[in-house]
C-alpha cells in the first residue's frame, strides 16, 4: 500500500468539562452534515444532506460489563478536528487510486457515576457519506471487559422505501435477495444484513447502512426498533461461546491493553442509487495495511470446476472427468488457451474433505486419483497458477503446515469456504488465516462467508468473497433471476468484491428453468448479452469462468482449439482486465437496470444489464478523452444463446445505443485509436 500525506488542519479545544452542548462536523463539500449532542438522556446524533434530515435524533453507545455507557447523563471532556486528505493505491479493485478526504472530530466523554467511565466517539464527515465509531480509552477503570450490545441507532424522519437482505438469523452464509421493504414494515424480531439500502423521497437521494473495520468484534445486523418509531437499530453477533438458552448472551470480550475501537458505522449517501457503488467508502474505511510487498499479489481469471460438476472432454475416453489429474490437466489445457491467470480445485482432493468439520481430514495428502506435484508442474509449464478449495476448520486443524507447505509446492491460493458466521471468534479466525497466509504469499477467496467489510484493504491478497446469493444457486433453484442480478450492483456490491461465479454460458428462459435445475452442467435464466456484462458490472479481481470447457466450445470441447469454434463472447472473457483503474456509474436504478464504465488504462468497458423487461438504452460517452475510439460492442442477439458483435468508431461527443433483451444485456470495448489526431 501507498499512501500519500498531507498537510492537515488540528484544532484541539480546552480540556474542560462541557454539558449540553452540540457539535457538528460537515463535510468537505458542506452537503453532509452531523449534529452530536450530550443530552439529558444520553448521546444522540443526527444527519443531514443539503439540509434534509437523514438520520434523526438516534442513540448512540453500547452496554459494557451491562452498564449502557452512552445513555443517561454524561459529560463531554474534549473535542478534536481534523481536515485529513490522503490517498490510498489499491493493489485490486475497481479504482487505481481512493482519495480519502474527510472531516474528522473526536469527543471524549465520561458517565457521572463512580467510578467513572469513558468514551469516545470518533467521526468522519465525506463527502460521500459519515462514519463514526467508539472507543474505549486505556484509563478507564477496568482492564478486562464484554460488551454485551450496541445502543447505535440510525432513526428515520420518514418511511423509506428501503432494499435489504432479511436472514432472520446469526448463522448463515449471507446470501439472499435484497428485496424492497419500506422502513415501517421492519421488525425487531428481523436480521438484516449489510448494506441496509434506503430512498428517502427527496429527490433521488439514496443511503446504505453498512460497517467496516471489523478486528476483535463481531459482525452486525440491524433490526426494526420495536417502539413504532421509523428506523432500525444494530445488532451484534453473539459469541460463539454465549449460553445457548439466550441467556447472559455476550457479543464481545476484550482486554485494554491498548485504546479499544470498535468497527465503523457507516451511512453512505449519494444523489442516486448508483452513487454509492463507486464510492469505495467501505474499502477505504478499512485499516490500512501493513504489506510493504504486494508483488506477488496477481488479481486474475479462474476457470473453475465445481459449478460445472467437473466436466471436461478427456482425449483418453478411458477415464472419466472427475476428481482426477487427466480432469485437471484438461483445465489448465482450456486456462492456457485463453490465457487465464489460474485453475481452481475443488472440494475433493484431500484426503478426509467434508463441508463440514468432520475430523480425519489432512489437507496436506491428496487423494490417489490426485497426482497433484504433476499437476502443478503441468500448470506451471502452461503458465497457470492453482488454486486449492478447503473447509475451514480442516485447514484451521493444520494451518501454518499447510500454508507453509503449499507455498512451498508453488500453490498461489486457497478458497476456504463454510463459515457462515460473524461472531468474534470467527472474525478472530479471518484475521489469522488472512494475517498467515501473506506470510506464505497465498491469495485468498473467503467462500461460505461474511461479505465483505474493509479487509480487503488490510489483507490485499483477499482478492473476493462470497457472502453473496450468485451464481451456484441455479444448480437447484430459479431464485438468481435477472432483477436479482441487477440489485446487487446497488446493495451488496457496495461493500466490495464479490465472488458471484459468473461465467454460465447454457441458458433458458424463467420459464424453463424450474425443469432445468440440476448440477451437472447446469443453465442459467438470463441472456449471453448479460453473462458477458456481469465481468464489467462485477467487482471481483478473482473471477471465475464457472462453465465447462465444453459449454464454452462449439465443437467436441477439448482445448485448445480454433476461436471460430468458441462459444459466442468467449473472446470478450478472455480478454476483459479484472481490476481497473477508474469506474463511473453511467445509468440505472436498483432492481430494474444498470449501466457501468471502467477503465483500464487508455481502453473503456462498458457493461449493461437490465431486469426482465426489454429496453433500449443511450449512453453519452463524454466520459472519454479527446480523439476517436474503435468501439466493438456485444448485444443480444436473435437467441437468447448467442450475441451479435459490431464495430463503430465514436468520440466523447457521440453516444452508443444498445438493444438490451429482458433478461439481457450488453458489452462495449472503446479503445483508443493512436493515429487519430485528438480534436
Amino acid at each position: 500500500m501507498i499512501q500519500l500525506r498531507y498537510l492537515v488542519l488540528l484544532c484541539l479545544l480546552p480540556i474542560t468539562p462541557l454539558l449540553a452542548e452540540t457539535l457538528v462536523v460537515s463535510s468537505p463539500d458542506k452537503r453532509i452534515s452531523l449534529s452530536l449532542s450530550n443530552t439529558e438522556a444520553g448521546l444522540r446524533y443526527q444527519v443531514e444532506r443539503d439540509g434534509k434530515p437523514i438520520i434523526v435524533d438516534s442513540s448512540l453507545g453500547f452496554a459494557i460489563d451491562n452498564d449502557r455507557l452512552g445513555d443517561g447523563e454524561m459529560t463531554l471532556l474534549s473535542h478534536s478536528r481534523q481536515s485529513v486528505r490522503e490517498q490510498y493505491q489499491m493493489v485490486a479493485g475497481p479504482h487505481q487510486t481512493l482519495n480519502d478526504h474527510y472531516k474528522y472530530l473526536v469527543a471524549e466523554f465520561a458517565n457521572t457515576k463512580t467510578p467513572q467511565k469513558y468514551l469516545n466517539i470518533q467521526i468522519r464527515a465525506y463527502d460521500q457519506g459519515i462514519a463514526l465509531r467508539y472507543e474505549l480509552p486505556t484509563k478507564n477503570p477496568f482492564k478486562e471487559f464484554s460488551i454485551q450490545y450496541e445502543m447505535t441507532g440510525f432513526f428515520f424522519p420518514a418511511d423509506y422505501q428501503c432494499f435489504g437482505l432479511n436472514l432472520g438469523k446469526f448463522s448463515n452464509g449471507h446470501e439472499g435477495e435484497f428485496d424492497p421493504v419500506k422502513a415501517s414494515k421492519i421488525r425487531q424480531h428481523q436480521l438484516y444484513d449489510h448494506p441496509l439500502v434506503c430512498k428517502t423521497g427527496h429527490g433521488q437521494t439514496t443511503f446504505a447502512l453498512a460497517e467496516s473495520n471489523l478486528r476483535d468484534y463481531p459482525g452486525s445486523w440491524y433490526a426494526g426498533l420495536g417502539d413504532g418509531r421509523l428506523g432500525v437499530s444494530s445488532v451484534l453477533t453473539p459469541r460463539f461461546d454465549s449460553r445457548r438458552d439466550g441467556l447472559d448472551v455476550v457479543a464481545v470480550k476484550g482486554t485494554l491493553n491498548k485504546n479499544f475501537t470498535t468497527p465503523w458505522r457507516i451511512i453512505l449517501i449519494g444523489d442516486q442509487a448508483g452513487d454509492l457503488m463507486a464510492s469505495s467508502l467501505v474499502t477505504l474505511l478499512g485499516e490500512p495495511s501493513a504489506l510493504t510487498d504486494t508483488s506477488w499479489i496477481k488479481p486474475g481469471k479462474v476457470a473453475w470446476d465445481w459449478w460445472n460438476d467437473n466436466q471436461v472432454a478427456l482425449r483418453d475416453t478411458s477415464v472419466k472427468p472427475g476428481m482426477n489429474t487427466a480432469t485437471y490437466k484438461a483445465y489448465i489445457d482450456f486456462a492456457a488457451a485463453l490465457k487465464l491467470e489460474y485453475i481452481l480445485i475443488d472440494a475433493g482432493w484431500h484426503q478426509g474433505t467434508s463441508l463440514n468439520s468432520k475430523p480425519g481430514s489432512d489437507v496436506l495428502k491428496p487423494i490417489a486419483e490426485m497426482d497433484l506435484p504433476e499437476i502443478l508442474r503441468y500448470a506451471k509449464e502452461n503458465n497457470v497458477g492453482v488454486w486449492l478449495w478447503l473447509q475451514w476448520k480442516q485447514l484451521d486443524w493444520q494451518m501454518e503446515d499447510a500454508l507453509k507447505t503449499y507455498q512451498q509446492w508453488g500453490v498461489k491460493g486457497i478458497k476456504v469456504d463454510f463459515m457462515e458466521r460473524s461472531d468474534q471468534e470467527m472474525v478472530d479466525y479471518y484475521h489469522k488465516l488472512l494475517s498467515m497466509a501473506a506470510q506464505h504469499h497465498i491469495m485468498v477467496d473467503l467462500h461460505g462467508s461474511m461479505a465483505a467489510n474493509g479487509m480487503n484493504r488490510t489483507y490485499p491478497h483477499l482478492l473476493t468473497q462470497e457472502g453473496v446469493m450468485g451464481g451456484e444457486f441455479n444448480k437447484w433453484s430459479s431464485r438468481i433471476t435477472a432483477r436479482h442480478n441487477v440489485t446487487l450492483p446497488y446493495t451488496r456490491m457496495i461493500l466490495g468484491p464479490m465472488d458471484y461465479t459468473p461465467g454460465g454460458f447454457r441458458h433458458t428462459t424463467p420459464a424453463d428453468m424450474p425443469k432445468l435445475w440440476r448440477n451437472t452442467l447446469p443453465y442459467v435464466q438470463t441472456t449471453r448479452g448479460h453473462a458477458l456484462a456481469m465481468y464489467v458490472v462485477y467487482d471481483s479481481p478473482l473471477q471465475m469462468l464457472s462453465d465447462s470447457p465444453i459449454t464454452y466450445s462449439k465443437t467436441n470441447g477439448i482445448w485448445p482449439q480454433p476461436e471460430n469454434e468458441w462459444a459466442d463472447g468467449l473472446e470478450f472473457l478472455r480478454d476483459v482486465p479484472v481490476t481497473w483503474d477508474e469506474t463511473r456509474f453511467l445509468q440505472g436504478d436498483i432492481g430494474e437496470y444498470v449501466v457501468l464504465a471502467k477503465r483500464k488504462g487508455t481502453q473503456w468497458y462498458i457493461g449493461a444489464m437490465t431486469n426482465e423487461t426489454p429496453r433500449k438504452i443511450k449512453i453519452p460517452l463524454d466520459f472519454l478523452a479527446d480523439g476517436t475510439y474503435s468501439a466493438e460492442i456485444w448485444q443480444d442477439s436473435k437467441t437468447i444463446s448467442s450475441v451479435t458483435k459490431t464495430h463503430q468508431t465514436l468520440n466523447k461527443r457521440k453516444s452508443v445505443k444498445l438493444a438490451l433483451a429482458g433478461s439481457g444485456g450488453a458489452v462495449v470495448v472503446l479503445s483508443e485509436n493512436a493515429d487519430n489526431k485528438r480534436e
